[in-house]
């Protein structure tokens, strides 16, 4: 059953930004200072995998799975139209105009025209549900459209990302790209699936949504940000010596959030859905899987990697873009825009 309690930013996640920013300054002074620990951090491999950074992405990637709902997905036929105008959103026009800008803008940099397309083709399923709920947004859509996205991801990642780069013709490791999927979201789905369940049967729903379920979010941050400091201090001589690939990474990203919430609103708009429906489909519609895009990213090319970097400048843009959308949405709400 959905929640209807309302879901408050917590410590980690109201300053989310603030905090990237902190770990990309981190990583830059130590990639200046003490160089040596992150490439020690990064040698720690099996595989061709560093192990410190497997476990942190493993932990970004298993809190935001705890969310999968199977029985939700039964109420998809009592109003599917804002289900499928978001899923039209997340696997047609938002991987198609992120791919569009990031050939035009990001031309003769393969890398970063990845990191774009791996953003672009994920759907968000986790932060989502803080997004709707900060929206006054339907929180059974929310939950039901985030399951649906769980597992379509499953299914449609990797064959999107290989269909978009192949029209350039940019050479990716198709093999490693299906692994990702299945390390970093196959195993964390069957693990939340059957972690859930066992811990609402020992300790009841109540605990595991308001202590169990905070605490590994507030574990996955800390993952995310030690990620993001050992990225950036192993490429902070390259970003020191460049800093305009950050700013022209910024550029398509940014005009890409700009075009896909402004057709989301118009989509919604002209469907005839109501506010909390339409404000719900934009914010799903428009947001990406940060967290399966960095992942994918780092074992495709490595935790040195532009690739890598251009999946981090996503995150770093989508807390401020998503946290402006909720209060444009919540004004057009009020002004009348969606339905009443």
């Amino acid at each position: 059953m959905a929640e209807k309690s309302k879901v408050q930013l917590g410590f980690f996640e109201k300053y989310l930004a603030l905090w990237v920013l902190l770990c990309m300054l981190t990583g830059l002074f130590l990639s200046q200072f003490l160089p040596e620990l992150s490439i020690a951090i990064n040698d720690l491999q099996f595989a061709g995998i560093s192990i410190p950074i497997g476990i942190c992405l493993f932990l970004m990637m298993y809190p935001a799975l705890l969310n999968i709902q199977l029985s939700e997905l039964k109420k998809l036929a009592k109003n599917p139209k804002p289900i499928i105008l978001t899923l039209i959103s997340n696997w047609i026009w938002a991987p198609l105009v992120t791919a569009f800008l990031a050939y035009y803008f990001l031309a003769g940099n393969d890398q970063l025209i990845v990191s774009l397309i791996l953003l672009g083709s994920s759907p968000c399923t986790a932060m989502v549900l803080v997004w709707g709920s900060l929206a006054n947004g339907n929180q059974e859509q929310n939950v039901t459209n985030t399951t649906l996205n769980t597992i379509t991801i499953m299914f449609l990642y990797a064959p999107v990302v290989s269909l978009l780069t192949g029209i350039q013709n940019i050479q990716i490791d198709r093999i490693t790209l299906l692994l990702s999927v299945f390390v970093f979201i196959g195993i964390p789905l069957v693990l939340g699936y059957f972690s859930k369940k066992f811990i609402t049967n020992r300790k009841g729903h109540k605990w595991f949504q308001n202590t169990y379920r905070p605490a590994v979010a507030e574990i996955a941050i800390l993952a995310l940000l030690a990620t993001l400091i050992v990225l950036f201090s192993l490429n902070g001589n390259v970003l020191i010596q460049n800093p305009h690939e950050m700013i022209r990474v910024s550029i398509p990203l940014l005009l890409g959030f700009l075009i896909i919430v402004g057709l989301n609103l118009l989509v919604t708009k002209f469907a005839g859905l109501r506010y909390r429906e339409g404000i719900i489909s934009v914010i799903i519609g428009s947001s990406s899987h940060f967290e399966i895009a960095i992942a994918t990213a780092i074992s495709m090319y490595g935790l040195d990697s532009q690739a890598a970097l251009g999946t981090t400048m996503g995150l770093f843009w989508e807390v401020p873009v998503m946290l402006s959308l909720v209060f444009i949405g919540r004004k057009l709400g009020q002004r009348g825009f969606w339905k009443k």
